[in-house]
């Protein structure tokens, strides 16, 4: 299925998530931010600004599978933390498989400072995640 505009797509933390966006267009992938905000109304309100700001087509939400490839409790609770969002937002959900995004993340921040990696490793981490959303379509 071809996604047609821009995707927002999320890496849902407990403490901290990753958001970035793409054109399809384009193929143009940039991180937008970092929320450093836990899971709950303050970062569902957060997330819903976003998706207002940015305007997408559809969000690409990071499914935890187990390295096995099956759902475990955070993966169910993710899929209907996505679920919610999309529906409230009128909006449709891409759940994709997260697996290794962090670490892909971590091995393009080589070289960076700690602190730069803290601050900018989510949104990274949102991005190798719809560059493989992208790539699977």
């Amino acid at each position: 299925m071809a996604v047609k505009g821009a995707l927002l797509a999320i890496d849902l933390g407990d403490r901290r998530t990753g958001v970035a966006v793409a054109d399809t267009d384009s193929g143009a992938i940039m991180p937008v931010e970092v929320l450093d905000i836990p899971r709950g109304p303050r970062l569902d309100a957060a997330v819903a600004a976003l998706i207002e700001a940015h305007a997408p087509a559809a969000l690409v939400v990071g499914l935890p599978l187990n390295m096995d490839g099956t759902e475990g409790p955070r993966a169910r609770d993710t899929r209907q933390w996505a679920l919610a969002i999309g529906h409230r937002a009128g909006i449709e959900v891409h759940l994709h498989d997260e697996r290794l995004t962090s670490f892909e993340a971590e091995d393009r921040m080589r070289g960076t400072s700690r602190r730069e990696k803290k601050q900018r490793s989510d949104a990274l981490a949102a991005c190798v995640l719809l560059e493989s959303f992208l790539d699977a379509r």
